[in-house]
């Protein structure tokens, strides 16, 4: 499969009305303070788990997220089948402190709100905190996990690395940069279409 030919050819197709349709959606929810909370905690659930049950976890718990206690957390979790209860309920608990902080990440320098999440937020790192900042309007992060990964080596755009650190995922990046450039896109649009071309799917 040439990807970048792959792309070029779903611009043309109903895929890039729902791409930009998601686009605008992300920049909508980044305007609302209890959904921008919500959004991360679904985030913070989709760390070795997958989008498709982290968004009917997230449906069924949108308001739960910021006034139940751990313990009523875990509960929820479990019942709602998540892989990693306890710890996940841990996580939300301890970011709710941060709740009314999060819209400050909207005008600050992507890179800095990055940075701060990865900080401050257990449970977020580079890929989380991506994904989050992206489906509230942040545009130039890459969201890198394995299906992108995979995506990548097979097309020659780079080698497997053994691990994901710091400076193989901002080198990873980079090479998403320039093929975002040569696509005439954005890294928050890129990633769509690359998720696409992975799963048939345009999910969050």
């Amino acid at each position: 499969m040439n990807m970048v030919n792959e792309i070029q050819k779903l611009k043309k197709t109903k895929i890039k009305i729902l791409v930009d349709e998601k686009i605008k959606e992300f920049e909508k929810l980044g305007l609302t303070k209890d959904k921008v909370f919500s959004e991360m905690c679904f985030c913070i659930l989709t760390a070795n788990f997958t989008a498709e049950r982290g968004i009917k976890i997230q449906n069924e718990m949108y308001n739960d997220f910021s006034k139940f206690s751990q313990n009523k957390l875990a509960k929820k979790l479990k019942k709602l089948g998540h892989r990693f209860p306890n710890t996940r309920a841990r996580y939300i608990s301890e970011s709710q402190k941060y709740k009314d902080k999060l819209n400050n990440l909207l005008s600050m320098d992507e890179q800095k709100a990055r940075e701060w999440l990865i900080k401050n937020i257990k449970g977020l790192g580079y890929k989380e905190s991506s994904h989050f900042l992206r489906n509230i309007g942040k545009k130039n992060l890459a969201i890198i996990d394995f299906h992108i990964i995979d995506l990548l080596v097979e097309n020659k755009v780079i080698e497997r690395p053994k691990t994901l650190t710091k400076t193989k995922y901002l080198e990873i990046e980079s090479k998403l940069k320039e093929l975002a450039q040569k696509l005439n896109l954005n890294l928050a649009e890129l990633d769509l279409y690359l998720w696409y071309l992975e799963t048939n799917k345009i999910l969050k």
